[in-house]
């Protein structure tokens, strides 16, 4: 891919796309935790905001690594080595207070050890059996991201009408949701299409309504009342449409 002509080795290749996919994931964090803890924007929006733009990175960097089978398995080295160090500061084995500030609600380390340590279980997953290739890896993480980032932020600044089965839910947060999580998705797999990476190649006119349906599903399940564990359940149902759909 991109660094193709840089490298004879495959393996080569795929170590330095792996180092340079770490400097950008965790120069992003590492920026986020600061701001968060310095106090420049608030602990919530920090949270989101890495939400919303450390998947959109990493799938991006996707594209340094080589073309062999294996380049999945560099590639997925880095949200899980990220993830293993939200799990030891979840349990109190390292200390990183700007981390716990910028990713929890209430301040308190083990919040790391749900919604942050799903998502980064998801990325792991959808790195390894996705790869990118698949528009359904590219889709369920473009909605994570983009779509239930955007439902937090807009739902608490402009979410005064709740939702009747979901009083913490509201419907411009569910709508932000929707079009959030395509949005996203369309522009990831539309440039991933254009770049001749997915296999087959899609017509992008057919995919935008699968696109559209895939991501309505998850705006409908991320409004329902599943408290922590909707990175989980609303990724899931993109998984599972998106694989009938594409």
């Amino acid at each position: 891919m991109w660094l193709d002509p840089l490298f004879a080795s495959a393996t080569l290749q795929d170590l330095a796309a792996m180092t340079l996919t770490f400097a950008v994931s965790l120069t992003w964090l590492r920026v986020m935790d600061g701001l968060a803890h310095r106090g420049l924007i608030e602990a919530r929006l920090s949270r989101k905001i890495i939400h919303i733009g450390t998947g959109p990175l990493f799938v991006l960097c996707w594209n340094l690594y080589s073309r062999e089978p294996s380049a999945r398995f560099w590639a997925a080295a880095v949200p899980l080595a990220i993830t293993l160090q939200f799990v030891a500061v979840g349990l109190g084995w390292m200390k990183d207070d700007a981390a716990v500030k910028a990713m929890t609600r209430h301040g308190n380390p083990r919040e790391i050890l749900l919604g942050p340590l799903f998502y980064g279980l998801i990325f792991v997953a959808c790195t390894l059996v996705f790869w990118r290739m698949s528009p359904v890896g590219i889709t369920s993480l473009m909605i994570l991201c983009g779509g239930d980032g955007l439902a937090d932020i807009v739902g608490r600044r402009w979410g005064r009408a709740k939702l009747p089965y979901s009083r913490e839910k509201s419907w411009v947060g569910s709508a932000a949701m929707w079009l959030g999580g395509f949005t996203f998705a369309l522009a990831f797999v539309a440039a991933f299409n254009a770049m001749g990476v997915l296999e087959p190649k899609l017509d992008i006119n057919g995919a935008i309504l699968k696109l559209g349906l895939i991501s309505l599903a998850a705006a409908v399940t991320e409004s329902l009342p599943l408290a922590d564990v909707d990175n989980l359940t609303t990724t899931g149902v993109a998984i599972a449409l998106g694989g009938i759909l594409f």
